[in-house]
């Protein structure tokens, strides 16, 4: 983080910054712990390769976020596209309380019940790292196919990070969503990448999301992402179904929404994950 963005985090905060601390994870920004002199502790991040606008829309998000669940979701304390930073309110972590992963569960079944107008985005801005379109759609399958599968086919022929094969069966599950995606719901209010990593456990076991690329999707994509790379207990999945039952079929689409993500980590960072698209795709083609 350069001196100059320092400076417009102090003017933008109107306090001294008098100790940094680094702060590890994530694979987009540089993030710090700040302690100003009238005594607040933030954290903030920055990065000089996001996409425009990619802060701000991540305080939005957080935003629509704060005001669909339950659950906490850190205070933007000062955001800004140029320079790029976002700064949050400071989460002290913690060890987990018996009800953690319940209280996780029944929260994101708030937030998903809490609904958004269209799949996508009103404001049409992108999300992640990759910069993914969000433009407003009517139904999940056009807005999976369109906004997600298909940009992410060209991405990975682009930078040949997938075989032809799998980009041939990509494109062709694609156009099979209609049929491969379950009765239709409406569209809910995800976070959009919720790993393991993007949820933290603050004082008292209370949970907290953070790094959110939220938008209108199937209420499947957060669950989904959750079973990815793991990090969360049985009894978060558990409370969620008790509090809002998943449509029939749902396991057998669990790989459908997989994809997304697994092409996005093949183009990022190769390794394993060309394979793992594979095998997502194999359940459907």
């Amino acid at each position: 983080m350069t001196q100059e963005v320092f400076r417009q985090i102090a003017v933008a905060l109107d306090a001294g910054i008098v100790r940094t601390s680094g702060v590890h994870g994530g694979d987009v920004a540089t993030a710090v712990r700040l302690d100003l002199d009238d005594g607040r502790r933030v954290f903030a991040k920055t990065s000089a390769s996001v996409p425009p606008q990619h802060f701000t829309t991540e305080a939005a998000g957080l935003a629509c976020l704060r005001r669909a669940t339950g659950l906490g979701v850190p205070e933007v304390v000062a955001v800004s596209d140029e320079p790029p930073f976002l700064v949050l309110e400071w989460i002290e972590t913690s060890g987990a309380a018996p009800d953690t992963e319940a209280a996780l569960g029944r929260g994101l079944a708030e937030l998903h019940r809490a609904g958004v107008t269209s799949f996508g985005r009103s404001d049409r801005r992108p999300t992640g790292s990759r910069g993914l379109p969000n433009d407003p759609c009517e139904t999940w399958a056009e807005f999976y196919a369109t906004q997600r599968l298909w940009p992410l086919s060209r991405l990975a022929q682009d930078t040949q990070s997938l075989s032809d094969r799998a980009i041939r069966d990509l494109n062709t599950v694609a156009g099979r969503l209609g049929e491969l995606g379950g009765d239709p719901e409406p569209p809910a209010c995800l976070h959009g990448d919720l790993w393991g990593g993007n949820r933290l456990v603050g004082l008292e076991g209370r949970n907290w999301l953070i790094d959110p690329a939220a938008h209108g999707g199937h209420r499947e994509f957060d669950l989904a992402m959750m079973r990815l790379f793991g990090g969360f207990g049985a009894e978060a999945f558990a409370a969620y179904a008790e509090a809002f039952v998943l449509g029939e079929g749902w396991r057998e689409r669990v790989a459908l929404h997989q994809l997304a993500p697994l092409v996005v980590h093949a183009v990022k960072f190769g390794g394993s994950y060309p394979a793992a698209v594979e095998r997502a795709l194999s359940d459907y083609v």
